[in-house]
């Protein structure tokens, strides 16, 4: 069976070079027009030997998930529903900022940690994405965004045009599906390929403290916590990982992170739920047990979905939240809500993912391809 090169970073594009009788080198050259050119058709790699190009194309292909559909919100989000097979989508966003773009990758198809105010959680877990699945998302990013620039006549290379930060806070939870998502992560470092920095990528985790661990020693990125709670009762209850890993040893694992970590502080993802977690006492809390490590945190307000019970705090409470971590010393960020017109806000990708596709599947079948592989429209 063909393989898909888009599955492989470098040490093990140069494995199979070696064992398809070529020399390492050519695993750079074909890194750099796969994922820096955005190549998929193997007869375009004019500096590659033409009876090389022709084993390729019998052993090897470059494909990503098959782009489904595009959305674009009213403040520039935008986000694309890929197809992964089988009646299931994953969604990527694109996040414009004055300063810099930034991508949202997603790891699962679905979740399985069920955190009672996400609405991916609720879809369920279906399963994890291949290497090729994850880094196909940033190729496709990037292939959609060369062409808008190429449409317009912009020539510019802003940050806010291209990718130039990925967070791993898409559908799922990255350190579940971890060997995939280290290769990709890998791809998305690697100056052959993406060459992100470390500190330009981040992944968040709920808390799997053992792979938390690996990620520490295998491939050390920016790091965010999904922490929404001031205890372990409250989290206990929203983020049920916690009854296996709970907060102390989460953080634990965090410091133990902070050795290798990019940046000298983690920053901590915390929900504002009406009631539930936002009160002046749960501050105090959030502040008290954070005093031993290098946070940074980062209060999101809850974003809506359709039969949720919860409701996002009121704009006094996050206000009130926030000051309260600041007087003790913390840097805290509110998160601006983005693409919500759009269901590409946190907590909101992919909730109606499994009939959307087939939707779109069904009226593939009787209009016009809009998207190719290798970025032809």
């Amino acid at each position: 069976m063909a393989i898909n090169l888009l599955d492989y970073d470098a040490e093990r594009l140069g494995q199979l070079m070696v064992q398809l009788g070529e020399k390492p080198f050519r695993a750079k050259q074909l890194m750099k027009w796969i994922h820096q050119r955005g190549v998929a058709d193997f007869d375009a790699m004019s500096d590659i030997a033409k009876s090389f190009r022709q084993k390729l194309a019998i052993d090897a292909h470059i494909t990503p998930p098959a782009m489904m559909a595009e959305q674009q919100a009213k403040d520039g989000t935008r986000k694309w529903l890929l197809d992964v097979g089988t009646g299931n989508g994953v969604e990527a966003v694109f996040i414009p900022e004055d300063d810099r773009g930034t991508l949202c990758v997603s790891s699962q198809v679905g979740c399985a940690l069920d955190c009672s105010f996400c609405s991916t959680g609720r879809q369920g877990f279906n399963r994890n994405l291949s290497t090729a699945e994850i880094i196909g998302q940033l190729w496709w990013a990037n292939q959609r965004l060369s062409f808008d620039a190429a449409r317009i006549g912009d020539a510019t290379n802003d940050d806010k045009r291209i990718v130039s930060n990925v967070v791993m806070m898409g559908m799922g939870e990255p350190l579940a599906n971890y060997e995939n998502v280290v290769a990709a992560l890998r791809l998305m470092l690697d100056d052959n390929a993406y060459g992100l920095s470390r500190r330009r990528v981040t992944l968040s985790t709920s808390g799997l403290v053992p792979q938390l661990d690996r990620l520490r020693e295998d491939c050390p990125v920016a790091l965010a916590v999904s922490l929404h709670a001031p205890n372990d009762a409250i989290r206990d209850d929203i983020v049920p990982i916690n009854q296996k890993y709970p907060l102390k040893q989460l953080l634990d694992a965090c410091n133990r992170y902070l050795e290798k970590a990019p940046r000298d502080f983690i920053t901590f993802e915390y929900v504002m739920l009406d009631g539930v977690n936002d009160l002046p006492e749960h501050a105090r809390q959030v502040a008290a047990m954070l005093r031993s490590t290098s946070a940074k945190i980062n209060l999101i307000p809850f974003n809506p979905f359709p039969n949720s019970s919860f409701k996002r705090s009121s704009r006094d409470a996050i206000v009130r939240f926030r000051d309260i971590l600041l007087q003790a010393g913390y840097i805290v960020t509110v998160r601006k809500t983005r693409g919500d017109d759009i269901d590409a806000a946190c907590g909101q990708l992919a909730g109606q993912v499994q009939d959307k596709t087939r939707r779109l599947e069904r009226m593939a079948e009787t209009r016009p391809i809009l998207f190719k592989t290798g970025g032809d429209t």
